[in-house]
């Protein structure tokens, strides 16, 4: 079983990114499977959940405000015949909501994997390496700032693998924070010679961002990681709103043209002429509307109770994204 040690800023670099669930799946699955073993110190947790936020408003804002400059730009510059662009963009800006909801995804899922994972605890014994590290001034406390939290995190790992037998648990130290880390002169992809007897060992690994992750899972996973890679290698585009605009008036077109009908048949076995011709001039230019539309086979019915249920469950769906309460299915 591979045990890895990942550090905060790597869990947010990874959630950031727009292919981010390459990797989030492939760690799930391997989890799932006990192949990977997630060591989880109650910091990183922390120190995830208090800086998601700003990361998540950060992005969409980023987002919003590329749409806005674009928009002025065209408006500006473009010159006189620019209006069909400038509502595209306007058009597109409206989906940075749903943009934003991808992004909350990631993190959402990597927070998941945090709190599955095995937590590790400081003992007295991290705290006195950590102290010792704060008075010989070496990484990750040998600069100015404060990385106590970072320098807590090194020692927690060492501990778990010296406690292991790394030719059967082998271990990998994963984050994005070079400046404290990595040698500083020469390939940040080596740990600073302050931390380097942790790496010694053959199977324990020093490894840099979510590419030194991405590294670390080939090399010890191999042709099983690139299948599992070439399955979830995805990336599931939100529907624009006009997209989803569209969807809710085809579902609605044809629900309530079965009603229509449905109302039809109760009248005539009824025999309510008056009702009928009613009815037939007030749905009959609409219904013919319907029926010139649709017009691939099925698309009009006739339904099944399972076929009707779809319809109406994924009109109520729709609904409820534009704003709608749960089953509002007012035809």
């Amino acid at each position: 079983m591979l045990h890895l040690l990942v550090d905060t800023s790597t869990w947010l670099d990874l959630s950031k990114r727009r292919d981010g669930q390459r990797w989030i799946v492939a760690l799930r699955l391997l989890v799932h499977q006990r192949d990977v073993e997630l060591l989880v110190p109650e910091l990183v947790i922390e120190e995830f959940e208090r800086n998601r936020e700003r990361i998540e408003a950060s992005m969409t804002a980023s987002v919003a405000q590329r749409f806005k400059l674009i928009k002025q730009d065209l408006e500006d510059y473009g010159g006189t015949d620019v209006e069909n662009a400038v509502e595209v963009i306007a058009d597109l800006a409206r989906d940075v909501p749903l943009i934003g909801a991808m992004t909350t995804r990631n993190f959402d899922e990597v927070l998941e994997l945090l709190r599955t994972g095995r937590r590790v605890e400081a003992t007295d014994a991290e705290h006195r390496g950590v102290v010792e590290r704060g008075l010989r001034k070496r990484a990750p406390l040998h600069r100015s700032r404060n990385s106590v939290a970072d320098a807590l995190l090194i020692e927690l790992y060492a501990t778990a693998a010296r406690a292991s037998d790394l030719s059967r648990n082998p271990h990998a130290f994963v984050t994005s924070n070079s400046a404290d880390f990595s040698t500083e002169d020469g390939d940040k992809r080596q740990p600073h010679p302050d931390v380097s007897a942790t790496f010694a060992s053959e199977g324990s690994t020093y490894a840099l961002g979510v590419d030194g992750l991405n590294d670390v899972l080939l090399s010890h996973f191999g042709s099983e990681i690139k299948e599992l890679f070439a399955e979830t290698d995805f990336i599931e585009e939100p529907r624009r709103l006009g997209e989803i605009l569209e969807a809710e008036k085809m579902l609605f077109d044809r629900v309530w043209h079965h009603r229509s009908l449905q109302h039809e048949y109760q009248l005539r076995a009824a025999g309510d002429e008056g009702e009928l011709e009613r009815l037939e001039a007030i749905a009959g230019p609409a219904r013919k509307r319907v029926e010139e539309t649709y017009t691939q086979p099925g698309e009009l019915g006739p339904y099944t109770d399972f076929e009707l249920g779809m319809l109406n469950g994924k009109l109520s769906a729709l609904r409820w994204v534009l704003g709608s309460e749960w089953d509002f299915l007012d035809t």
